[in-house]
């Protein structure tokens, strides 16, 4: 079980720096990877000119399974996270977009701009 945790960890990890290397080409500047709070942890923080835009990335089989694996729970948790991240950072004042990036293999990364809003 341990073993199967492991690889999980490094195709996590793998996802992640494709994805960050993935946003850099299109003109974002990473500015945290893995930023973790007592909330949740958010796979990439970067930002495109003064907005901040807050990435959970996915990787799954097929990229319907990746779009459908971001819970309602994870989001909130991701939402929170995101707060923590932008009070210690002065960052509040700045617009805030989360997006999904999905990987799958044999596929060019998808990005999903905006693809959730917080419950006000």
């Amino acid at each position: 079980m341990r073993e199967k945790r492991q690889q999980a960890e490094r195709r996590g990890r793998k996802a992640e720096t494709a994805a960050a290397w993935f946003l850099r080409l299109k003109g974002y500047r990473i500015l945290e990877e893995r930023y973790r709070s007592p909330y949740g942890e958010i796979d990439l923080i970067a930002a495109r000119g003064h907005q901040i835009v807050m990435v959970e990335v996915k990787a799954r089989q097929t990229e319907a399974l990746a779009r459908e694996s971001v819970s309602l729970r994870q989001r909130g948790r991701i939402e929170k996270a995101a707060l923590d991240w932008l009070a210690k950072n002065r960052k509040m004042d700045n617009p805030v977009r989360f997006d999904v990036i999905t990987i799958a293999p044999g596929h060019v990364p998808t990005h999903i701009k905006d693809a959730w809003r917080p419950e006000a």
